[in-house]
């Protein structure tokens, strides 16, 4: 007969082991000996290897008791079952660890991996860190609020920055966004921008530079994500008005103030 001890050391479990399985009902407790200890035999060994290996091979505790009394078929069918489940649960797993190794890359958290590639290319072709961030958020809930989209608008930004006038008009925003609000060099900047988007107008047809097509009332709550990411944006707003143009998010001709 075996002590508890030795009846772990057999089955290659700890001692600790085989007290859970006792406490769940796996393992049989055997009557104590007239010193108080319990005693196990041969058999003990068997049923606890059995236990033991059916855990290692990610059975469920829950469900090791169902499968040590199955019969046969039984036993074969509950089998791949759980194999079913294990498998389900790696692909799950593989889902996570890829939404992990997005969220280490920064950009990838919340968004497809065509978007990110379009910030890295902002980036590459010298566009301001504030630009691309902001143009990050903005991203985030385009895909959260028309995935299918996303695709055509993505075509559609490649095409842009594909052109030097669009990039210009990049670069000519970034060095606007430097400036705090009350900096009277953002007038000048404002010439400048609005300059680019009558052109770019002119050349490329009035919806060059809206062409995501959103609802209104989405439009602001990206605008107003935009000027909390950039203060500046704000006060450039208001003087691109003065000149003709209006929107960050839908970018658009208006009829200047009188008087501007």
């Amino acid at each position: 007969m075996l002590t508890i001890g030795e009846l772990a050391s057999y089955a290659g479990v700890t001692v600790r082991a085989v007290r859970h399985y006792h406490a769940k009902g796996l393992l049989p407790e055997p009557e104590r000996d007239r010193s108080g200890y319990r005693r196990y035999d041969a058999a003990a060994v068997v049923e606890l290897i059995r236990i033991r290996t059916l855990a290692e091979a990610g059975v469920p505790l829950a469900r090791v008791r169902e499968l040590l009394r199955a019969g046969e078929e039984e036993f074969a069918a509950a089998l791949a079952d759980i194999d079913r489940r294990l498998l389900a649960e790696i692909r799950q797993r593989r889902r996570h660890r890829e939404s992990i190794a997005r969220l280490a890359a920064g950009d990838g958290l919340a968004l497809p991996p065509e978007v990110v590639d379009y910030l890295d290319r902002l980036r590459a072709l010298g566009v301001d860190e504030r630009i691309v961030q902001a143009e990050r958020d903005g991203w985030i809930l385009l895909a959260a609020h028309s995935p299918g989209r996303v695709p055509d608008w993505m075509a559609r930004k490649r095409e842009q920055i594909a052109d030097p006038a669009f990039i210009g008009f990049f670069r000519t925003l970034g060095q606007a966004l430097t400036r705090s609000a009350d900096d009277p060099r953002l007038a000048g900047l404002a010439d400048e921008l609005a300059a680019h988007l009558t052109r770019l107008a002119e050349e490329r047809g009035a919806g060059y530079m809206d062409d995501l097509d959103v609802e209104p009332s989405f439009a602001q709550l990206m605008d107003g994500l935009a000027f909390d990411a950039v203060p500046p944006a704000r006060r450039l707003i208001e003087l691109l008005r003065r000149r003709g143009w209006t929107g960050w998010t839908k970018l658009e001709r208006v009829d200047p103030p009188p008087g501007s």
